[in-house]
C-alpha cells in the first residue's frame, strides 16, 4: 500500500523523532508540519483532533497520538 502520513511535530519532541525515524525505516511517505514553527496548522491541528501533544501522525484518515508504531501498522490497513 502506498499510504501518505503527515506527521505533526515540534523540535524538542524526542517521539516526534522516534516517529519520522519509524516511518523512515519502513519507507511509509510522510510530510512533516512542525507545529513549533507553523502556529496556524497547530492551532488547526487542536481544532481537527482536541489534542495539544505531539507527534500527531494521519494517515488513510486515522489519527495516531503519540509514538504508536501498532497504531501505524492498522492505519495502513485501512
Amino acid at each position: 500500500m502506498n499510504a501518505t502520513a503527515t506527521v505533526y511535530t515540534t523540535n524538542t519532541c524526542p517521539y516526534c523523532s522516534m516517529m519520522t525515524n519509524y516511518l523512515k525505516e519502513n519507507n511509509i511517505t510522510f510530510r512533516e508540519v512542525n507545529v513549533q514553527t507553523d502556529r496556524a496548522a497547530g492551532q488547526k491541528l487542536v481544532e481537527t483532533t482536541g489534542q495539544m501533544g505531539v507527534p500527531q501522525t494521519e494517515i488513510n484518515g486515522k489519527w495516531i497520538l503519540g509514538f504508536d508504531p501498532e497504531g501505524v501498522q492498522q492505519a495502513l490497513k485501512g
